[in-house]
């Protein structure tokens, strides 16, 4: 990884929260930032700085996730040609190469987050109060599995560590390291409790222990741990949200950059860009949740659902992505049980609105299509595009429901220019 200048977010005692707080930038190597990662106060700076960091503006590794993703899977259209690297990406192939700024800030800005990560779980561990310190890690776990998540989704191969001309690994060591990081935060909160002093001072929305299970899950299905991913699910409470919130100070970035501008990207339109033979019912109303309809200026189709207003939270993961982990599990573990997951697709057909903690759902019929392995598979990376719509996870699940190239725009990125000019490690860019 190339030298990057590395800001935190040093907060006040008072008033932690992402949009009130008071924030200092400083350098590094500082008296100040040293003295923030010894001390509980500090360290929660740190550590909320790191959602901010992750969440907040066109330059978090948010809006870049979706919005690589959203292009390199025609889930977006382009609505300004001017936006030279949303253009590019909507273009895909060769046109996306190492100086695309989205694709260069979604590389720099999750490695970013693991670097300040790094820093809030190394330091949390000497702490005198151990719950304080489980809840540090925790939460500073779920962005740094993010991080690596979204890292090995994108790249062919992903930096070894943090730091000047790093060594690189295969992108299935990226999801490793993620699930690692899960696994040692879920250890030291299950000797120590999460305390109510750290719950008091986080901002709302992350709930960490559902959310490190849920991303566990998430995961291990990517590494082909079925098994383990079916475990991991079972343990994540489906009527517990787990939201990064916004505020008029620190605005939803989907919301600011591309819904309320109508000038960067909009929703491709109701098929949400999966083919005809995939794309959803004129029936089924997650349509009517994700998109909204304006018959007076284009596009007709525009974004709604986790972009509708500044103050829309964005979910970690949703409780939908959870069930169909288990459907899938039952089709490609070593003993599929296609009965199952046929059980687990109803759950999803058939939801109302009303009945999910996020108010997405299909309300449609049961499936009746062919009761065989790969028909269910079809049926899952169906329902994982509708329901998961504008997830960031759209690119990985293409590649391992082994969709054609002609329905992609890329399948791996281009390593960015300001890391191959600085490393001479950067592997070889992919072809595709």
């Amino acid at each position: 990884m190339n030298n990057i200048r590395y800001t935190v977010f040093i907060l006040a005692i008072a008033g932690l929260g992402i949009s009130s707080c008071k924030k200092n930038f400083t350098n590094p190597g500082a008296t100040q930032f040293d003295e923030a990662l010894n001390s509980s106060v500090g360290l929660t700076g740190v550590a909320v700085g790191v959602q901010k960091q992750y969440s907040v503006g066109r330059a978090s590794a948010l809006y870049t996730l979706v919005t690589a993703n959203g292009f390199s899977t025609k889930e977006l259209r382009l609505m300004n040609a001017g936006n030279t690297d949303e253009f590019n990406l909507s273009v895909g192939g060769t046109n996306v190469d190492g100086n695309n700024g989205v694709v260069g800030n979604l590389w720099a800005l999750n490695l970013k987050v693991i670097y300040d990560a790094n820093n809030v779980i190394n330091n949390a561990v000497n702490l005198g109060d151990r719950g304080y310190a489980a809840g540090l890690i925790g939460y500073a776990s779920v962005f740094k599995a993010l991080a690596y998540g979204n890292l090995a989704m994108f790249w062919e191969q992903v930096p070894d560590t943090i730091g000047a001309n790093v060594g690189f690994v295969a992108r299935s060591q990226g999801f490793a390291k993620a699930i690692a990081t899960i696994n040692n935060a879920l250890a030291v909160i299950s000797a120590n409790p999460i305390s109510t002093a750290f719950t008091n001072n986080l901002p709302a929305g992350i709930e960490i222990p559902n959310t490190l299970q849920a991303l566990k899950a998430r995961y291990l299905l990517f590494t082909n741990d079925f098994s383990g991913a079916l475990a991991a699910a079972n343990n994540v409470n489906l009527s517990v949200k787990s939201t990064m919130n916004f505020d008029a100070v620190s605005p939803n970035p989907i919301f600011n950059v591309a819904t309320a501008t109508n000038n960067v990207f909009q929703v491709v339109d109701s098929s949400f860009g999966l083919p005809e033979v995939l794309a959803p019912t004129a029936s089924d109303k997650r349509t009517a949740f994700y998109m909204s309809i304006n018959e007076t200026v284009a596009p007709k189709w525009r974004i709604k659902g986790f972009g509708e207003t500044l103050a829309t939270p964005w979910p970690v993961y949703l409780p939908g992505e959870i069930t169909l982990i288990k459907a899938e599990c039952y089709v490609r573990q070593s003993s599929p049980s296609l009965p199952d997951a046929i059980v687990e697709i109803n759950k999803i057909r058939t939801k109302t609105a009303a009945t999910d903690p996020f108010g997405i759902g299909a309300d449609e019929g049961v499936y009746t299509g062919v009761e065989s392995a790969d028909a269910l598979l079809t049926e899952i990376y169906r329902q994982r595009c509708i329901e998961l719509y504008m997830s960031g996870l759209k690119t990985e699940d293409m590649r391992r429901f082994s969709r054609p190239n002609e329905e992609k725009r890329r399948s791996l990125f281009p390593y960015p220019f300001r890391e191959r000019d600085n490393n001479s490690n950067t592997p070889a860019d992919p072809a595709f």
